[in-house]
C-alpha cells in the first residue's frame, strides 16, 4: 500500500511517498522532499502567510513530481492521496488540499484529509512501530499539548498551553536576544556556548500546579526583562548564558507537566509504556535529553522521531493518511480546509487561550 502525502500548513512545502505492508504498525519512507521557506521569511522575523501561500503555489507541483521520481513510482501506482487539511495558515492549506483533490479527481484515487497534528501524533508509529495507547507530548511553534493517543482518530487531551506555545516562546525570546529567526535552533546553538547556564534566575511556568496545562508567556517576559537590564552592554556571553537559562526553565516545566501526565496516563492505561515527543521543538537535543531522563526514572519508553521527521514534513502526512485509509477512512472532494482543527474536539478551551503577553 502506497500513499502520496502533501504538506503546506505553514512555511515548508513538502511531498512524500510512504509504503506499508498489510497491518504493519511501521512503514517505509520511499521519498520525503521538503522545501523550506526560511530565507523568504527571515527578514520579517516570522512567517508571512501570503508569502508562504505563494511559495507553496509556485513549488508544490514540482515537489510532487520529484517525490514520485525519488520513490521510483508513478501516480498510477499510488493507492491514495493525502494532504494536510488543517490546522494551519489557511492560504497554504488550501493550496495543498486543492492540489490533492485535483489529482484525486483526475486519477480516481481516494482523497484523505489529514489533521496536521495527527501527522505529528502518528509519526512514532511510522518510525518505531509504537503500539497504542501511548502518551504524546506535542510541542511546536503553534502547539503545546499532552494527549493520550488511544488509536487512529482517538485522542484525549490531558493538558494544553493557556497562552504561548513553547516554540513561540523560543522564537520571541530569540528575537529579544538578537538571534534572529528561526528561534529554536538559534537558541539551542547559543545555549551550547554558555559558560554559566545557571546565571539567570528564570521562572518555571506552572511547576507544581494541579493539572497538566502549560504556560510560557511569563517566561518570555522574564527573558525580556533581563535583556532590557543588560541593554546595549549585552555581550555574546550574556546571550549564551541567558539562552541556557531559558532552556533549563523550559526543560523543568516540560518535565514537571509530563511527570503529572504520566501518572494520569498510567492510572487509566496500565498497559501504556511510551512517552512520544513530536513536533518541531522535539528536534531540540537539550529538551530530548531531559525528557529521556524523566522516562528512565518513570519506567516509560522514550520515543522521538528522527530530527528530519520532527519538523513539518509530508512523510508524516502520507503515513497518517495510510493509517486512515486502511481503516476505510477517506474524504469527499468537497471537504473544506480548516484553519483550526483540534485533535480532541471534546476538550474545553484553555482558560486564557489566545492571550499573548
Amino acid at each position: 500500500m502506497k500513499v502520496l502525502g502533501i504538506e503546506t500548513s505553514c512555511d515548508e512545502t513538502a511531498a512524500a511517498v510512504v509504503e506499508a505492508t498489510g497491518s504493519a504498525a511501521s512503514g517505509t519512507v520511499l521519498s520525503n522532499v521538503v522545501l523550506s521557506q526560511l530565507d523568504d521569511h527571515a527578514p520579517y522575523g516570522g512567517v508571512v502567510p501570503e508569502i508562504a501561500a505563494r511559495a507553496h503555489l509556485q513549488h508544490l507541483d514540482g515537489l510532487v513530481r520529484r517525490a514520485l521520481e525519488e520513490a521510483g513510482t508513478g501516480l498510477e501506482d499510488i493507492d491514495a492521496i493525502a494532504a494536510t487539511a488543517g490546522p494551519g495558515l489557511i492560504g497554504g492549506v488550501m493550496v495543498g488540499v486543492m492540489t490533492a483533490k485535483a489529482m484525486a479527481a483526475v486519477t480516481g484515487k481516494p482523497f484523505i484529509a489529514v489533521n496536521h497534528l495527527e501527522g505529528h501524533a502518528l509519526t512514532a508509529r511510522l518510525t518505531d512501530g509504537v503500539a497504542f495507547p501511548y502518551l504524546l507530548l506535542l510541542v511546536s511553534g503553534g502547539h503545546c499539548q499532552l494527549l493520550a493517543v488511544e488509536g487512529v482518530g482517538r485522542y484525549r487531551r490531558l493538558g494544553t498551553t493557556i497562552d504561548d506555545a513553547v516554540g513561540e516562546a523560543f522564537d520571541k525570546s530569540a528575537k529579544l536576544l538578537g538571534l534572529g529567526y528561526p528561534g529554536g535552533p538559534r537558541m539551542e546553538q547559543a545555549a551550547g556556548r554558555a559558560t554559566d547556564p545557571g546565571r539567570f534566575e528564570l521562572p518555571v511556568p506552572m511547576k507544581g500546579k494541579p493539572g497538566c496545562d502549560f504556560s510560557f508567556s511569563g517566561l518570555k517576559t522574564a527573558v525580556r526583562r533581563h535583556a532590557e537590564l543588560l541593554g546595549k552592554a549585552m555581550t555574546d556571553a550574556d546571550v549564551a548564558d541567558l539562552a541556557a537559562s531559558f532552556h533549563r526553565a523550559v526543560g523543568d516545566s516540560l518535565v514537571d507537566r509530563c511527570n503529572r501526565a504520566m501518572k494520569l496516563f498510567r492510572a487509566e492505561h496500565p498497559e501504556g509504556r511510551a512517552l512520544v515527543v513530536a513536533g518541531g521543538v522535539a528536534a531540540n537535543k537539550v529538551l530530548r535529553a531531559r525528557l529521556a531522563e524523566l522516562c528512565a526514572a518513570r519506567r516509560f519508553d522514550f520515543v522521538a522521531p528522527p530530527l528530519q521527521l520532527c519538523t513539518d514534513n509530508a512523510a508524516m502526512i502520507a503515513w497518517a493518511g495510510l493509517e486512515r485509509f486502511r481503516l476505510g477512512l477517506t474524504d469527499p472532494l468537497d471537504f473544506a480546509p480548516r484553519p483550526r482543527w483540534p485533535l480532541d474536539p471534546a476538550a474545553k478551551a484553555a482558560p486564557f487561550a489566545g492571550v499573548k503577553a
